[in-house]
């Protein structure tokens, strides 16, 4: 069953109970919580031990499940926290995206040499580690995309794929979905106007304002029988509260009335 969450990253100025209050009353399935360092760690890898009874109490409290984390690092030493947090806080998947440089196959070949460590490390506290196409990386496309998942032979390596960055990347997300499907564990989503190379402004992200065939991914979805999470991701300037909220009450509309129409056809 598709589940629909919120990236916490979204209200990165404000307290996991204060973001998670306001994903609850949108009417969200769950929660993605962010642990990406120098821009909002919700969940701090190194200190979750201190964190770990309030961040379930809140969890629990507000019947918002944790879907993910995004972890945004290749870092070891960081990502082997990560994950022992992640298996103790019950959250199924850590994502990061595969770092090195487009067009470089040297970089590739690092990239996945990290990858491959990472997934083996992920695999030993019972993690999914899933990694997205991501402009400018050594993986950023439906092409680098299925590279990866034909040289990394793991059941412990699933693709995040982001509509945005595929669609940042000249192509049609709603027709590459089908051709990754395959190995996708997660989906982060967002909408996006123009090609970039940035996603635009945050209010410009919500699902249904850009230039992304959202409808036609979430029918790729549905129709590829995808069964997990699929989690708003929002980027750029910190936000009010009020507006903060708002991006996630009309994506979660816009997300919702998507996925029950295509699931009636």
């Amino acid at each position: 069953m598709i589940k629909l969450g919120v990236n916490s990253v979204l209200f990165k100025r404000f307290s996991f109970r204060e973001a998670a209050q306001i994903i609850s009353r949108c009417g969200y399935d769950g929660v993605e919580i962010s642990a990406i360092e120098g821009m909002c760690e919700h969940l701090m890898p190194a200190k979750y031990k201190l964190q770990k009874t309030e961040l379930l109490s809140i969890s629990q409290e507000y019947n918002l499940p944790f879907l993910s984390a995004e972890v945004a690092s290749r870092d070891r030493e960081r990502m082997l926290l990560a994950f022992e947090a992640c298996a103790q806080l019950g959250i199924p998947v850590a994502n990061i995206g595969s770092g090195g440089k487009s067009g470089d196959e040297d970089s590739f070949k690092e990239a996945m040499e990290i990858i491959s460590v990472l997934a083996s490390d992920a695999e030993s506290f019972g993690v999914t580690l899933c990694v997205k196409a991501h402009v400018g990386a050594a993986v950023h496309d439906t092409e680098t995309t299925l590279k990866m998942i034909k040289q990394i032979k793991s059941k412990f390596l699933g693709v995040d794929m982001d509509p945005s960055h595929i669609h940042r990347a000249g192509e049609n997300p709603a027709v590459e979905l089908p051709k990754v499907m395959s190995a996708v564990k997660h989906i982060h989503i967002r909408d996006c106007l123009g090609n970039g190379p940035s996603p635009g402004e945050p209010a410009m992200q919500a699902c249904g304002r850009g230039d992304i065939d959202l409808y036609g991914y979430f029918k790729a979805m549905v129709n590829g029988d995808y069964e997990g999470p699929v989690c708003l991701e929002i980027i750029g300037p910190d936000q009010a509260l009020t507006d903060a909220a708002v991006i996630a009450a009309e994506s979660f509309g816009y997300m919702n009335a998507c996925l029950k129409q295509t699931i009636k056809e």
